[in-house]
C-alpha cells in the first residue's frame, strides 16, 4: 500500500474563516475527510500534517525519508520563499506535489514565483478544495507508473 503524506503550511489551519471568497468556505478537517475517502478509494494510506512554522514543516519532511512514498504539500506563503522547505524536500526526494486552492499565478506578483515548484514533480493550483483531490490522484498515478517503470 502507497503512502501519502499530506503537508500544510502557515494559516491553512484557518481555512473556513480566512479570506473565504479566495480559499474556500471548508475548513481543514472537510478537506482531510474528502482526501480520506479518496485514498479509501485508492487504496493508499494517508495522513496529515499543518503547522504555521517553517522549522517544524522541514522536521516533518526530513522524518519522512523511508516513511512515505509521496508528499502533497500546499506550503502556504513558505511557497514564494522558503528555499529551506526548498533544500529539504531537495534532500530526502520523496516525489512531491506542490498544491494551492487559488491560482496563485492569477493573483499578486509575489504569487507568481515558487521557489520549491522546481523539486516538485508537478504543480497544482486554482481548483479550490479539490487541488487536493487532484494532487491525490496525480500522485497516484505517478506512483504506479514508477512501479511499472520498475517492472
Amino acid at each position: 500500500m502507497k503512502r501519502i503524506l499530506v503537508m500544510n503550511g502557515p494559516n491553512l489551519n484557518m481555512l473556513g474563516v480566512r479570506e473565504p471568497g479566495i480559499y474556500g468556505k471548508q475548513n481543514l478537517q472537510c478537506i482531510e475527510e474528502m482526501l480520506r475517502a479518496q485514498a479509501e478509494k485508492l487504496s493508499v494510506s494517508i495522513t496529515f500534517y499543518q503547522s504555521n512554522h517553517e522549522g517544524e514543516l522541514i522536521d516533518r519532511i526530513h522524518a519522512s525519508l523511508g516513511e512515505v512514498d509521496g508528499i502533497l504539500l500546499n506550503a502556504g506563503a513558505f511557497t514564494h520563499y522558503s528555499y529551506a522547505i526548498r533544500d529539504a524536500l531537495s534532500t530526502v526526494k520523496i516525489p512531491t506535489i506542490e498544491l494551492h486552492l487559488s491560482n496563485i499565478h492569477a493573483r499578486e506578483s509575489f504569487r507568481h514565483t515558487s521557489v520549491i515548484a522546481a523539486v516538485t514533480i508537478g504543480q497544482i493550483s486554482g481548483f479550490g478544495a479539490y487541488s487536493y483531490e487532484h494532487a491525490l490522484n496525480a500522485m497516484y498515478r505517478y506512483l504506479e507508473t514508477q512501479d511499472a517503470s520498475m517492472d
